[in-house]
């Protein structure tokens, strides 16, 4: 959330943040008028309780008259702190100055591309088509067994996955981040303070029935919550996590040829990247995870192009952001494969995460996330781009000591 001094203090520059995202500048009005409410009748307890606590012995009729006013103020006053509370939860966190203004994703700035997407001397094959061609990806058993869009992974698909996972794991050790196995469920607190419940009724979230617990969507919802209500030494920042998560998602995007199979489903697996730093190193370490993501996309041999988003494709969580695109032969064009978000300080007083400095000053910790490996977009991109004339696919070097192999081919 943000912080109300800001609000009460610069609410000019906060609406055109509202505005520059997209959302209803109406929920600003109203987060003034109730902190103005919340304010008068606090002031008003707070007088009440002072004026009763200097009451003598002797004023005992007094004392009861004040106690009966606190009693019929002090709910009110709890009533109106939760709906300021939850106002100001709606509020999202302004974008950066360095964020290219727009409206939408049409509006998302190209920053640069590596690698040439493959010219092919035969018709590709779609991952579907492989995937059943391999026996190694399997929809309609996963329809059958739990819905549209869940899926089964067979043999060498199984491994693929398993092997990208490990090898974003072992890149990433390397680079100083602590790999994080996190639970799949999460606390409401935590899947609504990190943003997975978007503009309007698109819930991402799975809901446990009767329970405080929701399915997560990313490992960055555990992984955020994993410091909440702590005091961190500046000395001991950054600190940087690699977690490992299944991810859920109750998505409500846009289907057709180009949503099919492994690019929009419900359920994935996910390394995703974690830091936690000192406000003036943010930018720094944004770019750090952005520089991971390229270096393992590198490493797979996939061609891909980086988007810097615009406000008003920013969600409401994040200061700044950039995807990664990998390309897609047979959509024939670039698909989102990872994002790299900057929420500086936004999510931190969601959870009431502090750092303290050497001076004693203490204040929010800056929080920001990436995805390392999506197990269902990244295959994707590798068995489409890595196809041979008959079928079999190329196991992307970097994966092979992992496979034990350097083809997948099908079974027999």
């Amino acid at each position: 959330m943000l912080d109300i001094k800001l609000i009460r203090e610069q609410p000019d520059l906060v609406r055109q943040g509202i505005l520059d995202k997209g959302y209803d500048p109406v929920v600003l009005d109203e987060v003034i008028k109730q902190d103005l409410q919340h304010r008068q009748l606090l002031v008003e307890t707070e007088n009440l309780r002072a004026t009763r606590n200097k009451l003598t012995k002797d004023q005992l009729e007094e004392g009861k008259k004040l106690k009966q006013q606190l009693k019929e103020l002090e709910p009110k006053l709890k009533t109106i702190e939760e709906k300021l509370l939850e106002k100001l939860n709606q509020i999202p966190s302004p974008p950066s100055p360095l964020s290219p203004k727009g409206k939408n994703e049409k509006d998302n700035v190209e920053v640069r591309k590596w690698g040439r997407p493959r010219e092919f001397d035969f018709t590709p094959k779609d991952h579907l088509e492989l995937g059943k061609l391999l026996h190694i990806l399997d929809f309609e058993t996963g329809a059958k067994v739990t819905g549209s869009q869940f899926y089964f992974w067979y043999g060498d698909g199984a491994l693929l996955e398993l092997a990208l996972t490990r090898f974003a794991f072992d890149l990433l050790g390397k680079e100083g981040f602590l790999p994080v196995i996190t639970p799949d469920l999460a606390k409401a607190r935590y899947y609504l303070g990190t943003g997975y419940m978007p503009k309007g009724n698109e819930a991402q979230t799975y809901k446990i029935e009767n329970e405080d617990l929701g399915l997560i969507a990313t490992a960055e919802v555990t992984l955020a919550g994993k410091h909440a209500d702590e005091i961190v030494a500046d000395d001991k920042l950054p600190i940087k996590y690699i977690g490992y998560s299944h991810c859920f998602r109750q998505e409500q995007g846009a289907y057709g040829k180009y949503s099919k199979g492994l690019y929009r489903v419900h359920e994935f697996t996910k390394a995703e990247m974690f830091i936690y730093c000192l406000p003036e190193d943010s930018d720094k370490y944004h770019q750090h995870i952005l520089a991971m993501e390229e270096k393992i996309y590198q490493a797979l041999g996939l061609p891909y192009r980086v988007l810097e988003m615009c406000t008003g494709d920013l969600g409401a969580m994040a200061a700044r952001k950039f995807d990664i695109e990998a390309w897609m032969p047979t959509r024939g064009e670039y698909g989102e494969v990872t994002s790299a978000s900057n929420c500086t300080d936004y999510q931190a007083r969601n959870f009431n995460i502090r750092f303290k400095r050497k001076s004693g000053e203490v204040d929010f910790i800056h929080m920001l996330n990436g995805t390392a490996i999506a197990t269902s977009r990244t295959p994707l991109a590798i068995l489409e781009n890595y196809q041979n004339p008959d079928g079999s696919v190329t196991i992307p070097e970097v994966l092979r000591p992992y496979m034990g192999k350097d083809k997948i081919t099908p079974r027999k």
